[in-house]
């Protein structure tokens, strides 16, 4: 657990001390785009595990209730993926600009929590590196 705070917290660093960069779009972007990531921008996973005591029709009223999503992604926030993982919930990556960071930990905190426990994860893109490397083996 102090591993990964600590691995959040240098990251959150980096990505801050990279600088500003222009806020991305919520649609889908190119594949190729998704390559190339502006400079001071991070991704970040999100885990909303499932309170599965209770029936999800009780989880989705409390979210609109709560209203989960009107508010998360916040606008301009770039949903990279979002994925459904039975038997956990939802797994969402979000790439934004790093001075962003608490603006989306505060919608998290507001609108999924009840519903879900949340676990956050820094996460960069690792498929070009990977195709890179099986490309010199061939």
């Amino acid at each position: 657990m102090v591993l990964k705070a600590t691995l959040l917290s240098c990251f959150a660093l980096i990505g801050l001390l990279a600088g500003p960069a222009d806020a991305q779009e919520t649609k889908p972007q190119d594949p190729k785009a998704a390559e190339a990531p502006q400079a001071g921008t991070v991704m970040l996973t999100i885990f909303f595990k499932h309170d599965q005591s209770r029936p999800l029709d009780q989880l989705n009223a409390q979210l609109t209730q709560q209203k989960f999503y009107e508010t998360f992604p916040p606008k301009d926030v770039e949903i990279v993926s979002w994925y459904v993982m039975m038997g956990i919930g939802q797994v969402v990556t979000l790439r934004f600009p790093a001075e962003r960071l608490r603006e989306i930990n505060r919608a998290v905190e507001r609108t999924a929590w009840g519903p879900y426990r949340t676990e956050f994860y820094p996460t960069y893109d690792y498929k070009p590196t990977a195709v890179a490397e099986r490309s010199k083996l061939k």
